[in-house]
């Protein structure tokens, strides 16, 4: 069920970025009603940590990331990056900061200007803030686009002659030449094919460890989450519903949304027929008018009056294992298929050294 709370958070001092009852809100015209995307969450990453953010489409987890990055500013509640609260700084000081976190945008290909060339694309963060000029502004820039695999001889091509996943090594370029500390990746990998989607999760983690980097998953595909995050937390219409290490997440999940989420992953193995138990039923309520108490009940199969009149908080169940739910799931051990899908779908990402590319070749 989804609710609210802090006790999941770590100490303030031990996050490199963190919000607290964070709030976003969009008005409906001039009538007078608002658009609850978030509605008080709580989390926080570690340095060096890959925070998961799952969820359906709508759930709220890009506007989290936007409102992460000010982008624009929350309607409530605090965004603590080293432990300065972003809201509250003006303008000036909040934009020397910005070099220090960057976004990946979920379509690489709107996200780049199509009438400027990759080297500039890739060029204008560090002519913006005067980081480099000349022959070490050019090293820089090829040294990031091989980084991301991209042949820096092809630089001078623009976007619309790149495939999709090469278009969106470009953006991780233009996201990793100031060497920030801190990205939001919102669904980074999910407008591409199957096989470029690894590509893409390997480059993610190879960048990590060589830039060593904090960064945001946000992505639907939980079995993708798994394989990338060291914590995931689920989000179910602006709230927060479990927060867990991704191996306990996916073998024992507390929360109704949670199980319903795993049960929806398509296992590759036509002989485990998909799963019935946790199939969910009704619509999601309109986040014009959210459900009283806990959100998810109106669909929960759990639900009481209880549920309707209070509302969950977040509450430890295990060793960093966290839930919003009066009534939650008892650990029952991996559901059907879920040891086969995580082994086949960990192996993706798992491949050997490729040999040195030829010059004037870039990856796909």
């Amino acid at each position: 069920m989804a609710g609210s709370g802090t006790d999941h958070l770590r100490a303030p001092q031990d996050a490199l970025i963190r919000c607290e009852n964070l709030v976003v809100e969009f008005p409906v015209g001039k009538s007078g009603l608002k658009v609850h995307a978030v509605s008080d969450i709580s989390i926080d990453a570690k340095p060096g940590e890959t925070l998961g953010l799952v969820g359906e489409s709508g759930c709220g987890k890009s506007t989290t990331g936007r409102a992460l990055m000010q982008l624009p500013r929350p309607t409530g509640g605090r965004v603590l990056y080293q432990g300065r609260d972003l809201v509250q700084l003006p303008g000036a000081e909040l934009r020397q900061l910005r070099p220090e976190m960057q976004m990946i945008f979920q379509d690489p290909i709107s996200s780049l200007n199509p009438r400027r060339r990759v080297f500039d694309i890739v060029a204008e963060p560090l002519r913006i803030w005067k980081r480099a000029s000349g022959a070490e502004l050019t090293e820089r820039v090829n040294r990031t686009l091989e980084n991301v695999g991209i042949d820096p001889a092809v630089a001078d091509r623009r976007p619309h002659q790149f495939s999709g996943g090469q278009c969106q090594r470009i953006c991780i370029a233009r996201a990793l030449v100031l060497e920030p500390k801190v990205i939001i990746c919102d669904e980074p990998v999910s407008a591409l094919d199957v096989s470029v989607q690894a590509q893409i999760l390997n480059l993610l983690e190879d960048m990590k460890a060589t830039y060593k980097l904090t960064l945001v998953f946000i992505a639907h595909d939980l079995a993708v989450v798994k394989n990338v995050s060291d914590r995931v937390a689920v989000m179910y219409l602006g709230k927060l519903c479990e927060v867990a290490p991704p191996d306990d997440l996916y073998a024992n999940p507390a929360h109704p949304y949670t199980a319903a989420l795993l049960s929806s992953i398509p296992v590759p193995d036509p002989r485990i027929r998909p799963s019935e138990e946790n199939v969910l039923g009704g619509e999601i309520p309109s986040p014009i008018a959210p459900p009283s108490g806990c959100r998810f009940r109106t669909r929960c199969p759990r639900a009481q009056d209880m549920c309707a009149q209070v509302e969950p908080k977040m509450r430890q169940i295990g060793l960093g294992h966290y839930v919003a739910c009066h009534f939650p799931l008892e650990a029952t051990g991996p559901k059907p298929g879920a040891a086969q899908l995580a082994a086949k779908r960990a192996a993706v990402p798992a491949r050997p050294v490729a040999p040195p590319r030829p010059p004037g070749t870039q990856a796909f």
